[in-house]
């Protein structure tokens, strides 16, 4: 048996109305539609792309770590600047950030340690959360184009 605890994961495939906070911004973004953020925009997650997930579990079970093994990238950022990140990739957007109430209890802070998987199962991320955005946005935006439009679930304080 092996357990791993897996962190907030994006890609291309991702459901476009999964109420996660990259699915919401991007959708937000691609439809010229506001981005919101709930509360200040202080809090983070970390976020790490589909194939290090896949290449992380499979690490795992190949292995004789028997113990839990966080799998996830340990980059943080705020949910403002993800937010932002998103709205300068997304060419020719015209949405803003805005400011919803915040959500009861949305955790501060999300990041995990990777430590042991480094140390026993030898895996680390190797995708940046940017060059993993490039490809989420254009599968997200070909998406849109078959489809017409998506309507997106808001919940953007995970």
């Amino acid at each position: 048996v092996r357990v791993a605890r897996i962190f907030n994961t994006f890609g291309p495939r991702m459901h476009p109305n999964d109420g996660r906070v990259v699915s919401n911004f991007i959708n937000q973004a691609l439809q010229d539609q506001p981005i919101t953020i709930y509360g200040d925009g202080l809090q983070t997650r970390s976020f790490q792309y589909v194939s290090d997930l896949v290449r992380g579990l499979i690490a795992l079970m190949n292995g004789d770590y028997s113990q839990p093994v966080n799998i996830g990238n340990p980059d943080e950022y705020t949910i403002k600047d993800f937010a932002t990140m998103i709205q300068r990739r997304v060419a020719g957007t015209k949405s803003q950030i805005v400011h919803l109430a915040a959500t009861k209890d949305d955790p501060s802070k999300r990041k995990p340690d990777i430590t042991v998987a480094r140390r026993e199962i030898n895996w680390s991320p190797e995708v940046s959360v940017a060059t993993g955005l490039t490809k989420t946005i254009d599968y997200f935006r070909n998406e849109l184009k078959v489809h017409g439009t998506f309507s997106p679930i808001i919940n953007s304080g995970t």
